[in-house]
């Protein structure tokens, strides 16, 4: 057993979580490690944004806790259990399962150093880094992410992800209305938005002559989400070599998040 680090899931948590997760593969030596520990191991890296390699020795050994971690990024299990646990949630909450409306924006981080992959320049906010196109419900849970250059213009880059919104299938079957912020504006995004997902966007700016913190209808829920985002010190910064690594990060971030609210 390792130590009772604040990473770490309950047991009532990991009871949540077990029956989503893969049972072994048949034929060969039996599982020998904890799956509990294992996601000890992966939300230790998440909270305390050390490195894999950097993993306490109580812990399961770090290539074995990373192999789980590739592995069910590979296979889609981090992202089966993430939208599991949002449609819980939204039950928990007396929501219908399915959202009805959605919101998107963006969220620039620097990179780290040695980070090469999908790394632009975003001159809106001077920063040199990575962007995460957010796609969120009214509760700031989240829909699906994108993590590209910071280059990528706001438009190019929320097309993209509303289009993997659009191939959730039933599980976004009510949605038909898109909230977001002035980067989104102009009429052959709101166009290419109908034509191709059937839904409206209604842009929320700010109002004029406005100074300091002025408390925007819809843009907040997805402000709030990138808050709960960055207590995570893994995401403060973006470490992943690969885009896909990042993503993956944030859809943990938001499993952590659900699950110590239902358990």
């Amino acid at each position: 057993m390792s130590k009772d680090y604040p990473s770490n899931l309950t047991r009532d948590q990991y009871e949540l979580l077990s029956d989503l997760l893969p049972a072994a593969k048949p034929g060969g030596r039996p599982r020998r490690v904890d799956l509990w520990e294992i996601l000890n191991g992966i939300m230790y890296v998440l909270v305390e944004g050390v490195q894999w390699r950097a993993l306490p020795a109580d812990l399961p050994p770090w290539p074995t806790v990373y192999t789980y971690f590739r592995n069910w990024r590979l296979d889609g299990t981090w992202l089966v259990i993430h939208d599991h646990l949002r449609e819980w949630v939204r039950i928990d909450q007396d929501r219908h399962p399915q959202p009805s409306e959605a919101v998107i924006d963006s969220q620039s981080v620097k990179t780290a150093a040695g980070v090469q992959t999908a790394v632009g320049f975003d001159a809106g906010k001077q920063i040199k880094g990575r962007k995460r196109f957010t796609a969120v419900d009214t509760l700031g849970l989240l829909l699906r992410v994108l993590v590209t250059a910071a280059s990528v213009p706001e438009r190019t880059g929320g097309k993209q992800v509303l289009t993997r919104v659009k191939a959730m299938g039933t599980a976004i079957a009510r949605v038909n209305l898109i909230w977001a912020d002035g980067g989104f504006s102009g009429s052959a995004f709101m166009m290419w938005v109908m034509d191709t997902c059937r839904w409206i966007v209604e842009v929320v700016l700010r109002p004029q002559q406005s100074k300091g913190f002025v408390l925007l209808k819809k843009r907040w829920v997805v402000e709030r989400t990138f808050g709960w985002l960055v207590s995570c010190r893994r995401l403060v910064r973006d470490y992943e070599r690969l885009p896909e690594t990042s993503e993956t990060l944030i859809y943990l971030a938001m499993i952590r998040i659900m699950v110590r609210r239902l358990a």
